[in-house]
């Protein structure tokens, strides 16, 4: 199996089997699909949402952001996690965005900023709480999470905007074993023809844009809180890769936390999936949740 592959089928696999936490009597929540959040060119960009039924808001939000290497994947992956989240008072939406090797960076984090923006825009609509939403994304799609919990304004991967867009900030990232660093000696050679799509050329041939790929890049005081998990025998994003963004968020006075579960791979299921999730919601629950008065 190449690891294009490889990628796709365990995140697909994590997705699909999230279900923690459920009540017997279940809140109902309402799904919609293919809802169109940008246009680049001639391309729809479209995303699926689910949110709860029941109370008047506002709710906080989750991006709920799909891997595959930046070059594959589906938004349909994520519709088990969109309803959960749901569930547990969340508007959640899952993008879709553009691939590689046809679209190389930074078009996939303008996708995603897109997406932000197009919820804070409908905040009434969707009866969300624009000052509170999070993100959570596998692999690449943790990648893309962490990018738009540690970037800005001013670091030039906000795309076209038009006057008086709402920002792209959001509050809360939870990172399941994303890259932080695209041009590190550790990222193993079954990485590489992945990251060389993505930038469009080797870091050695795109030594800038490997730098404002990387989410280490942009670590500073003031940023999301991030939650990170990582297998300690992951093949293709080594978790050292996690241990160099706590390093980064400890020195910025970042909170958030970073848990490495030993002997686990890119993905993971069971028990520990149970684990992971339930630790999500409450990370979300601490900063997207506002302060009961």
């Amino acid at each position: 199996m190449n690891a294009a592959r490889y990628v796709s089928v365990l995140v697909l696999a994590i997705l699909s089997s999230t279900g923690v936490g459920r009540a017997a009597d279940e809140p109902t929540v309402s799904t919609q699909i293919d809802l169109v959040y940008a246009k680049v060119g001639d391309v729809e960009l479209k995303l699926d949402m689910s949110r709860p039924t029941d109370g008047d808001g506002p709710f906080p939000a989750v991006l709920v952001i799909h891997g595959g290497a930046w070059r594959s994947g589906n938004k349909e992956q994520t519709r088990g996690a969109l309803t959960e989240f749901a569930k547990h008072g969340y508007v959640a939406v899952s993008p879709q965005y553009r691939f590689c090797p046809k679209e190389t960076f930074p078009a996939q984090i303008h996708d995603v900023k897109a997406a932000v923006r197009w919820l804070k825009s409908h905040a009434k609509d969707y009866k969300l709480d624009p000052d509170h939403i999070g993100a959570v994304g596998f692999s690449a799609g943790a990648h893309l999470s962490l990018m738009l919990g540690l970037t800005g304004p001013n670091d030039g991967l906000e795309g076209e905007t038009s006057e008086g867009a709402p920002d792209t900030r959001i509050h809360a990232v939870v990172n399941y074993f994303g890259p932080t660093d695209l041009a590190a000696a550790d990222i193993p050679e079954v990485s590489a023809p992945l990251i060389r799509d993505f930038l469009g050329g080797t870091p050695e041939e795109k030594p800038k844009e490997a730098a404002q790929a990387s989410p280490l890049t942009y670590v500073s005081k003031g940023d999301a809180p991030v939650l990170t998990f990582h297998g300690t025998k992951d093949p293709l994003v080594p978790h050292t890769q996690a241990v160099k963004l706590a390093d980064a968020l400890t020195a910025a006075g970042v909170p958030g936390r970073v848990e490495l579960l030993v002997g686990a791979g890119h993905g993971w299921g069971g028990k520990e999936l149970d684990h992971t999730m339930a630790e999500t919601f409450a990370f979300f629950k601490r900063y997207l949740e506002p302060a009961q008065p």
